[in-house]
């Protein structure tokens, strides 16, 4: 029996609050109607810990974050309203069991306490986005300890993942808890609300209330990005660890929708309703099979850098030159860029801009698994990422000395050169338009003034593997 007895859908409008609204609170007072109900819910429940996914903590692109002391305290005295407080005491004993499970599947986290959250400049401190689901619950229930957590960048299924963990972590203390994800909806509801308005705003509320409330759990999961992000919502990813935490069929109770200030406001109770379904593993299931077809369409060189690198996740050693490869890679020698993305982001990259072996299947194989394990910005590749790897390997063209009327950033990589100080970049890379903005990149790779006289080299790639 899963020791998760309650799954919520909150949002965190400070004007709810009467000491923040100062009478505007009455304008959705359907919502504080349902956040009342939901106090109560869990006050019923009586649990022991509280988990609140909340958008508005310290937040990284590439790892969740969890707050790690012996207690933590707000206010909202951002919003004029320091009156409003609360103080609650962690429960440690689940954020270690998580990091356990989360180091264990690959799965990026940081626990922070006031030490080094200072270090981010960052006070240590509940956000708005747990304070305010908190302010109804204190009302009816004090008796729990608080599980802090901020969602990252990570891709959708790393969070569904994640609120996985959550629960297993939870099930292995034998811990009766209740979890949140905090979150508002779309921002761009009308033309006088806080982001620029669009109509896909009201449809992309719809849309996902009406998953939640048929309980399609893949529809929402499946939700695309380009339409979120053109909604302006911030709930979104905070739902998907929700659902990770359920993992089975479920049906959403709705307690009030609405948005008279331009932002979409849900309050939602989610109630399982196991069927045996493991959504965990059909995702599993479906994600190898992409991955599978991927690695199909891969040329030699790209098969090549995948091979070094699982070999190294194997043994920890640099795999042989495999004696199967066709003559005319073994005779190549040249400089080579292994470059690894993650879900659409860099997760990597390593290369060599004139040969430095014998040849250039070594060229691949080592810079390939520098990529992988040895590139200073990441953490060592965990072996759960491996099959979400998009890998592309750049073979570099002989550098040749340039002037900057003769670079073009969509054809060109530039090489930035002053004393011993060298920066390069790749050509076709996103974002990237225009020469200036290429040596520019450039020069700061190399910690070279942009205004001062460096030389400069041009190189053509050919590249083979991912595009994007």
């Amino acid at each position: 029996m899963s020791c998760l007895m309650g799954y919520y859908l909150m949002p965190h409008p400070p004007i709810i609050i009467p000491e923040v609204g100062r009478g505007e609170e009455k304008k959705i007072k359907n919502s504080t109607q349902a956040a009342e109900k939901v106090a109560l819910d869990i006050k019923r429940i009586a649990p022991e810990t509280i988990v609140v996914i909340t958008p508005h903590g310290l937040m990284f692109r590439d790892a969740i974050s969890v707050s790690y002391d012996l207690n933590i305290a707000g206010s909202l005295y951002r919003f004029g309203a320091p009156s409003v407080t609360i103080k609650k005491e962690i429960d440690l004993d689940v954020i270690d069991k998580l990091a356990e499970f989360s180091k264990a599947e690959g799965i990026p986290l940081i626990k922070f306490d006031q030490k080094t959250t200072q270090g981010y400049n960052r006070a240590f401190e509940l956000d708005h986005g747990t304070l305010i689901p908190l302010y109804f619950i204190e009302k009816e229930y004090t008796n729990y300890k608080i599980v802090h957590i901020t969602y990252s960048l990570l891709s959708d299924f790393d969070l569904f993942r994640f609120g996985n963990l959550i629960k297993e972590s939870l099930k292995s203390l034998n811990r009766k808890a209740v979890i949140i994800a905090s979150g508002d909806l779309s921002h761009r509801l009308t033309k006088d609300g806080p982001y620029p308005y669009s109509p896909r705003g009201k449809e992309f509320d719809k849309t996902l209330i009406d998953s939640l409330k048929k309980g399609d759990l893949t529809g929402i999961m499946k939700l695309d990005e380009e339409f979120a992000e053109e909604a302006g919502e911030c709930g979104l990813r905070s739902v998907r660890i929700l659902l990770g935490a359920l993992n089975t069929d479920f049906k959403g109770e709705l307690l009030s929708y609405e948005g008279p200030f331009g932002v979409g406001y849900g309050v939602m109770k989610l109630i399982p309703h196991p069927t045996g379904k493991d959504y965990l593993k059909i995702f599993e299931t479906e994600r190898a099979k992409k991955n599978k077809k991927k690695r199909e369409g891969e040329d030699m060189y790209v098969k090549l850098a995948r091979k070094s690198i699982g070999e190294f996740l194997k043994t920890g050693k640099i795999m042989p030159v495999p004696d199967d490869l066709p003559k005319e890679i073994l005779s190549r020698k040249g400089g080579v860029f292994v470059t690894l993305k993650k879900h659409g982001y860099l997760r990597g990259c390593i290369g060599t801009y004139l040969p430095t072996r014998d040849s250039l299947v070594e060229e691949i194989i080592h810079n390939a698994v520098s990529a992988a394990f040895q590139d200073p910005r990441f953490n060592p590749l965990h072996k759960s990422e491996f099959a979400e790897l998009d890998i592309s390997v750049d073979i570099l063209s002989t550098p040749v000395k340039a002037k900057k009327e003769e670079l073009n950033p969509k054809i060109y990589g530039v090489i930035v050169s002053s004393g011993y100080k060298r920066g390069l970049l790749l050509p076709d890379l996103e974002g990237v338009n225009t020469a200036i903005e290429q040596l520019r990149i450039a020069c700061e790779k190399a910690g070279i003034p942009p205004n001062s006289n460096y030389e400069i080299y041009k190189f053509t790639v050919e590249r083979h593997g991912d595009k994007s």
